[in-house]
């Protein structure tokens, strides 16, 4: 079991429904880095942007992006998370995967669609909430809209990371910055939130604001706003057992289910 979690945050614009070319510059990015991480986190619909026009750029689970994502993690020894758009069953989903070096992938259907760009009109809802191990940490991934909802990330799992993947407008982004220091605190766990910048083909602007908080809710990267960086954060799990045991304040939670 690993105590530290070397986790890379790729904050970038995106090329709008253009799956290769997004597919290209991102491995760029990742080739360009010189340090050795465990984890690489890419934004929401990362070969595309937020479309709501699906049959531009969905794939299948056996397509050119998994194929992708297989290739890369395998030669770079990372696993690396991130959303793109999957067709399948006749249905479209806004899907989180996870791919390791060994080609384990996690999925993950964003199950809370954006109603106010008519997301639910064109992407099909997950109902499971998904945990996944790695390095001995247990993860919690969730993709954008889902931030605005605490129950669903609710940590009755006892799980360290919560990752947040978005492409979430500058018009909100303080409700983003807000909520991922709550989502922290309120769980106890580290919280990252990875999001675009740039226009998207519908000429919303995005400015970043992607982020890495501790238990306490305390930010510990140093990312700039409205630029594409790169920043790795150091998780440091020994950090989450001292804390908890220390304030306990897990140990208080209300006893209720969740009906889906």
């Amino acid at each position: 079991m690993n105590s530290d979690l070397r986790v890379a945050i790729i904050q970038t614009n995106l090329v709008w429904e253009n799956p290769e070319e997004n597919r290209r510059l991102l491995e760029a990015k990742i080739n360009a880095m010189s340090a050795d991480v465990d984890l690489i986190v890419l934004p929401e619909m990362f070969t595309s942007g937020f479309t709501m026009n699906p049959k531009a750029v969905a794939e299948t689970m056996e397509g050119k992006t998994i194929a992708w994502l297989k290739d890369l993690a395998k030669a770079k020894q990372v696993a690396i998370l991130g959303s793109f758009v999957v067709s399948e069953n006749n249905n479209f989903y806004n899907r989180m995967v996870c791919v390791e070096p060994l080609g384990t992938i996690t999925t993950y259907d964003k199950r809370h669609t954006f109603t106010l760009a008519g997301e639910h009109k064109v992407y099909t809802a997950g109902s499971e909430k998904v945990l996944f191990s790695y390095k001995g940490w247990k993860i919690c991934p969730l993709v954008c809209y889902d931030l605005r909802f605490p129950v669903w990330a609710r940590n009755i799992e006892d799980y360290d990371l919560l990752i947040y993947v978005a492409n979430w407008p500058k018009l909100r982004i303080d409700a983003w910055n807000a909520l991922l220091k709550a989502r922290a605190i309120e769980n106890m766990t580290y919280c990252i939130g990875v999001n675009r910048v740039g226009l998207d083909g519908n000429n919303f602007e995005y400015s970043g604001h992607s982020a890495a908080y501790d238990v306490l809710g305390n930010r510990i990267d140093t990312l700039p706003e409205n630029e594409e960086a790169i920043q790795i954060v150091t998780l440091d799990k020994s950090a989450i057992k001292k804390y908890r045991e220390k304030l306990n304040f897990l140990n208080d939670r209300d006893d209720f289910n969740l009906k889906i």
